[in-house]
């Protein structure tokens, strides 16, 4: 099976901060056993553009290796085992380059990491923090990753519920991101690539205000028959988002296959 893509990609600063600390990136790569597909969405914290600095620096990190490392792998074949290997290292390098950039500067920032890599036959996903990675088929909305944060670890708990969740004060605080702890754990895993899907990244920003009903209405692989649609409806759930006041940044990017 080899799949084609249809791929769109958008950020918007939102209606309260005075600068985009979201950072993104999506590559396609074409190798001798079909298209692949990189995308990543950083969502940078800290003071005035220094969120920036730390999504982009990250951001700057991965495609550095998508131009670099990655046809090597191809070449050899693609091994889970590889690609664990390689994206725990390059990420636990940037967050010491954060974490040092950040001592010399006596300031403190970091950034979520989510990325998706699609082939034909399988996705790797690596996640830090609270940016989301979904699937959209014809039957439904699924999440594929985990948030690393206090909530999510308090509803595994079962101390708070799904629903009160959703309006905790405490949803934003995270129990990793990269840049601030000495030594950092990705979580990352893989599954089967699937044709006629949607593959969504968002930051939070993208997704508090909205729910996953009106996602997958508006990105469901059944609406997304061409770039013009997606973009359109990309574009409609991030004015929605902030007609309802959402506060951060909004970053989202779909990839549909077919």
């Amino acid at each position: 099976m080899s799949l084609n893509y249809i791929i769109s990609a958008k950020t918007d600063k939102g209606i309260k901060k005075s600068a985009n600390q979201d950072s993104l990136t999506v590559k396609t790569i074409k190798t001798t056993n079909g298209r692949l597909v990189f995308a990543l969405i950083c969502d940078g914290m800290g003071g005035l553009s220094q969120g920036e600095v730390a999504s982009a620096t990250v951001v700057r990190a991965f495609e550095q290796w998508v131009m670099t490392e990655l046809p090597k792998l191809c070449n050899l074949g693609i091994k889970e085992s590889d690609i664990v290997s390689h994206w725990t290292k390059l990420i636990n390098e940037q967050n010491g380059k954060i974490r040092k950039y950040g001592e010399i500067e006596r300031i403190k920032l970091g950034t979520t990491i989510t990325a998706l890599l699609l082939t034909d036959a399988k996705y790797y996903i690596a996640n830090i923090g609270d940016s989301r990675v979904y699937e959209l088929t014809n039957t439904g909305i699924n999440t594929l990753t985990k948030d690393q944060t206090v909530v999510e670890r308090e509803v595994e708990c079962g101390n708070i519920t799904r629903e009160e969740a959703k309006t905790d004060a405490r949803r934003s605080v995270l129990l990793q991101c990269c840049g601030v702890l000495e030594k950092i754990y990705p979580d990352i895993k893989s599954g089967k690539t699937k044709k006629d899907a949607v593959y969504m990244i968002c930051s939070d920003g993208f997704r508090h205000e909205i729910s996953d009903v009106e996602i997958y209405e508006q990105l469901n692989p059944k609406k997304l028959l061409n770039q013009e649609i997606m973009e359109t409806n990309m574009t409609y759930l991030i004015e929605l988002n902030k007609q309802r006041e959402e506060q951060d940044n909004i970053s989202v990017i779909t990839i549909r296959t077919f």
